[in-house]
């Protein structure tokens, strides 16, 4: 038996990969347990399932600091661990942990004591952790998939909610289609190469020319299925409509893990394997990531659904996120840290503010209308002044961590002369700040509808206190995540 040990989970492929077995055998021993506890014990799934994910984050950080070898590549080239997908796995694992977190108050309000949402949690997370280290078309694929077929299930969790089934019906459907675009520009790929290596694809395409119709159609559809993922118009149409009917804890989830892992992916296709072709797929980028920030300001400016206006928002962010991949087609790494900051900040400011949504729901009130957040300040001050600093880091207003974000964005356009995306970039801050005052304005100005008192939880106490200091602590001394950002970019360059 202890040969059978060494032999295969001694090796160095297998530890690799640690942290996602851990994350597999803790969201299965959740379904068994389930089974054997009491109603009143239920909470004990959200307890394992943070167990588990601890466990995720000391492997990752054991790899990166004691490993001689921090740059790994393992299963035959096909998989990578190294300090861009640890970077990544780490903000996924934190950010999953606050939506456990974040989940206790509201499963409970809801009355849904079912041990397989954890589960399900777990199991997206470990399809996204895949996605941060990829370097294999199929291995790409099948995480992507299985992040997918767990988003789905988590959106239509409430199922007596006819809403919550809608909305995952939608996502399910042009999320199959999407799918099938992606797969099409991957299986063009594997024909130019004859490997689904990315390391072989980039070989291969440096021999091709820059006109070669048959790879500009394996670049549109990848780069179709891949904006369909991280919600960039034009296919950004399931976001508002998923953010409005899952679950509301769900739509934190959602709105925050997946993109990480959805631009992990994007980032290694991008700039690995279409390496050779980076001005022609940057010219897509570029009219892309444009409609995206207008489209996600001006839709957000007329919601009245604060679930449906955080899903326009996150459209917004995407357009952001996206002129930071444009800086880095250039050879900027800059753009390529921009990016990996932004997404850094944006979940923990994100989370913060669907804590405080959270917050708001209680026996009989849904509490994600614009209206609900009215005089909260009356109500709940210490609520209210948490949400106003969350709103300002998501308008990028200094001194807290969207400000760094945004700043790195705009740096690495300007250091790469794309001047006008900068002063567009800008302009709709400036937008932002308009809509997110929306809020304000109701939290401090209006008046109270109702007085029922807010109750808050020992897991929302957790996610607020951590949200709020890393918030905070970033905008005021982002220095140690820039170097931290730094090193993860490293191997793309």
């Amino acid at each position: 038996m202890g040969n059978l040990w060494n032999q295969f989970f001694q090796r160095p492929d297998y530890l690799a990969i640690a942290p996602e077995i851990v994350l597999t055998l803790f969201g299965l021993g959740i379904l068994m347990i389930d089974f054997m506890l009491e109603r009143r014990d239920k909470f004990l799934n959200a307890v394992t399932a943070l167990l588990g994910l601890g466990f995720a984050a000391v492997k990752l950080l054991m790899w990166m600091f004691q490993s001689q070898t921090p740059s790994y590549s393992g299963f035959d080239g096909r998989f990578s661990l190294d300090t861009f997908a640890i970077f990544l796995k780490l903000v996924i694992v934190l950010a999953t942990a606050i939506v456990v977190l974040i989940s206790v108050k509201y499963l409970e309000v809801e009355q849904v004591h079912l041990g397989e949402y954890y589960a399900l949690l777990l199991l997206s997370a470990v399809g996204m952790m895949f996605l941060a280290s990829g370097t294999d078309l199929i291995v790409l694929f099948i995480a992507l998939e299985l992040m997918a077929l767990c988003e789905y299930v988590l959106t239509g969790f409430l199922r007596g909610n006819r809403r919550s089934n809608e909305a995952a019906m939608k996502f399910f459907l042009l999320g199959a289609f999407s799918s099938g675009l992606l797969l099409y520009g991957m299986s063009l790929l594997y024909g130019f190469s004859g490997s689904t290596r990315l390391a072989d694809i980039q070989a291969a395409l440096a021999q091709r020319p820059r006109g070669d119709a048959l790879v500009w159609v394996a670049m549109i559809t990848l780069l179709a299925g891949l904006f369909f993922k991280i919600a960039a118009v034009p296919f950004h149409q399931w976001t508002p409509d998923a953010y409005e009917g899952a679950p509301t804890s769900i739509t934190a989830f959602i709105s925050v893990a997946p993109k990480v892992g959805s631009f992990a992916i994007f980032l290694r296709l991008l700039l690995v394997g279409l390496k050779p072709f980076d001005g022609q797929w940057q010219l897509l980028v570029i009219g892309v990531a444009i409609a995206t920030m207008t489209l996600g300001n001006l839709a957000a400016l007329s919601q009245t659904n604060i679930k449906r206006f955080f899903g326009y928002s996150t459209i917004s962010h995407v357009g952001y996120l996206l002129l930071g991949v444009i800086a880095a087609a250039d050879g900027n790494r800059d753009g390529l840290l921009a990016v990996l900051i932004y997404l850094f900040v944006y979940a923990f400011m994100n989370l913060g503010a669907f804590a405080v949504i959270i917050l708001m729901r209680r026996k009989d009130i849904i509490g994600d209308e614009l209206d609900d957040l009215s005089g909260l300040m009356a109500r709940a001050p210490g609520m209210a002044l948490l949400m106003l600093v969350y709103l300002l880091s998501l308008a990028g207003i200094p001194p807290t961590a969207g400000f760094i974000g945004k700043y790195f964005i705009f740096l690495s356009l300007i250091e790469t002369g794309h001047y006008y995306l900068a002063v567009l970039g800008v302009a709709y801050a400036v937008v932002a700040l308009y809509y997110y005052f929306r809020i304000v304005v109701a939290m401090f100005m209006k008046r109270a509808p109702d007085q029922v008192p807010l109750e808050s939880s020992w897991g929302l106490t957790v996610a607020l206190v951590v949200t709020l200091a890393v918030t905070v602590a970033i905008g005021v001394y982002p220095e140690p995540l820039i170097r931290l950002a730094q090193t993860a970019a490293v191997p793309l360059f």
